[in-house]
């Protein structure tokens, strides 16, 4: 009995022991040196500055297509056009009633060169009719560019260099819609990374901070980048209030090694202390603008002034009121 009574009381004890220390530990907390880094690591992806979806403004018979996803275009190159032959023959028409309206005009001009001799109700007769004149030539020259206008949306064009990325449409002889043919052109020299921060860590950023992003599909290579733009209204389409920051990629080296869509991580340092006292900000107290920490002194507790400096992730500098291996108390 007193075997077993000596065993049970000592593992009481020791249980006892071990769980005291363990809350001692987690309630306080050893001044040390160290250093304090601010850094941020965001996740994000690569997108282009430059990227358009080209669409026809009509439907139509396509009858030309002069490129093949892969192909570098230039700006302003024809990629694809619409049958012509339909609206050639409108814009003819368009321009003999143009020639008929204009001959109507001029000789009604002729016939009423001394319009201004005649009666009064005469001349208002006459005004009438050079008005009306005056407005069918109109209508005639209006009914032309209208016509011009939709021969040249005839032809898609894009309006940026890159590369053809998407063809709906690739073979020509088939009546396509606008929402049935379309064409994305990327230029891959408008290359930028993009990542999203919460509103607790936007405030960090700023045009011109350095940082270095890694990509998921080259893990051991890292790139230098510059934060490039800062967003400042929040993105959309996001469960949360994040905002877009822009970091920008080398354009000569990221043409064809880097693609749309690369995921990744940028990592920012925005500050550092080398070698410096601190303690976890959960240990400071603020009483009427002023911070204190708590220290045992002769078994009792007490609390005693600090000032602070530099902080980074939970952690902050002691300037004076501590010194290194002091125990602080939560």
């Amino acid at each position: 009995m007193i075997l077993i009574l000596l065993l049970v009381g000592g593992g009481w004890f020791y249980r006892s022991k071990t769980t005291k220390e363990k809350e001692l530990k987690k309630n306080t907390y050893t001044v040390i040196k160290q250093d304090l880094v601010d850094s941020l690591e965001i996740s994000g992806s690569i997108d282009a500055r430059e990227k358009v979806t080209l669409k026809f403004q009509t439907s139509g018979l396509l009858t030309w297509v002069g490129v093949k996803e892969g192909d570098v275009v230039k700006k302003f190159q024809i990629l694809a056009s619409l049958d012509k032959r339909e609206l050639q023959n409108s814009m003819n028409q368009l321009l003999n009633t143009y020639s008929k309206t204009r001959v109507d005009f001029d000789q009604t001009q002729v016939d009423n060169q001394n319009w201004m001799s005649n009666s009064r109700e005469a001349q208002d007769a006459v005004k009438r009719v050079l008005q009306k004149e005056q407005a069918d030539l109109n209508n005639a020259v209006l009914s032309v560019e209208a016509k011009n206008l939709a021969l040249k949306f005839a032809n898609l064009y894009t309006p940026i260099a890159g590369i053809v990325t998407k063809i709906d449409a690739p073979l020509a002889g088939q009546n396509i819609t606008p929402t049935t043919a379309t064409f994305e052109v990327i230029n891959p020299n408008s290359l930028f990374f993009s990542a999203t921060a919460d509103q607790t860590e936007v405030i960090k950023f700023a045009v011109g901070q350095k940082g270095v992003i890694s990509l998921d599909a080259y893990p051991n290579q890292e790139i230098e980048t510059v934060v490039e733009s800062v967003a400042f209204t929040p993105k959309t389409g996001s469960g949360g209030t994040v905002y877009e920051i822009k970091f920008s990629l080398d354009a000569s080296s990221s043409a064809m090694v880097h693609k749309l869509g690369m995921t990744g991580d940028v990592s920012m340092t925005f500050g550092e202390r080398k070698q410096t006292l601190a303690i976890p900000d959960k240990y400071i107290k603020e009483k009427i603008g002023k911070k204190f920490v708590t220290i045992m002194e002769n078994g009792k507790k007490r609390d005693i002034q600090v000032e602070t400096g530099y902080e980074a992730d939970n952690m902050v500098e002691i300037v004076s009121g501590v010194k290194e291996n002091d125990v602080i108390y939560n």
